[in-house]
């Protein structure tokens, strides 16, 4: 996700989970580009596209305000796609009731080549340079995972997922809370599952993946 990305989801993300309101101030420019290790005239451009959308209004001398029309323009952008509409928050509970309920089929379905695609999201994950390509390849193990249900109906479902990983706000809290530290775990949570997937032990299996889930839960949401 590139800086500009960032920090408009991050003001989306606080306007609609109603951290700020209307007449809330936001941030100056310079602690959007501390915060964000940008340009002001990056931070400045942002503002700009919001105030185009009448989300924010600016009053020289004082600052940046969330306007009376933010709410109504927010659910106007998200329409009825529900990619769009789907929290962060949410995507954990779908993830946590789905991702350990087919494990049984996974489990029993999946191929050598499942696991050789399996090893393979693994692999390029540790190896990742950024965040984008590690958050790329830990969503392609867990849609790989899914695809070795051999399940066409579960496939679509992990693909939607993967969408909703792929917005803004998303992208913005996983980057906040990958720390080194975490980062380490996930892969060697990621590691045991597929391990216990090969092994074909569906309890062990089931059991990693709801720890996983709980672990990135923790993270990514403090509870």
């Amino acid at each position: 996700m590139n800086p500009a990305s960032a920090i408009r989801g991050f003001i989306i993300e606080r306007l609609q989970s109603g951290q700020w309101r209307a007449g809330d101030r936001l941030p100056t420019e310079r602690d959007l580009s501390e915060q964000f290790s940008v340009s002001r005239t990056t931070v400045r451009k942002v503002l700009q596209q919001m105030k185009d959308l009448q989300v924010i209004s600016q009053t020289v001398g004082s600052g940046t305000y969330v306007t009376e029309h933010a709410a109504s323009v927010l659910k106007g952008m998200a329409g009825e796609d529900p990619v769009r509409q789907t929290s962060p928050a949410e995507l954990m509970e779908a993830r946590l009731a789905l991702e350990p309920a087919i494990i049984e089929m996974v489990v029993g379905n999946a191929s050598a080549a499942d696991f050789d695609r399996m090893d393979l999201c693994c692999a390029r994950s540790e190896a990742a340079l950024t965040f984008e390509d590690f958050e790329h390849w830990d969503a392609m193990l867990h849609e790989a995972i899914a695809r070795s249900a051999r399940n066409t109906f579960v496939s679509s479902v992990f693909q939607l997922m993967n969408q909703v990983r792929n917005q803004p706000e998303w992208g913005l809290m996983k980057r906040r809370s990958l720390t080194p530290e975490r980062r380490l775990q996930y892969q060697a949570d990621h590691r045991a599952l597929v391990q216990a997937i090969k092994e074909r032990d569906l309890p062990r299996a089931k059991a990693l993946a709801i720890e996983h889930l709980l672990h990135v839960r923790s993270n990514l949401l403090n509870f």
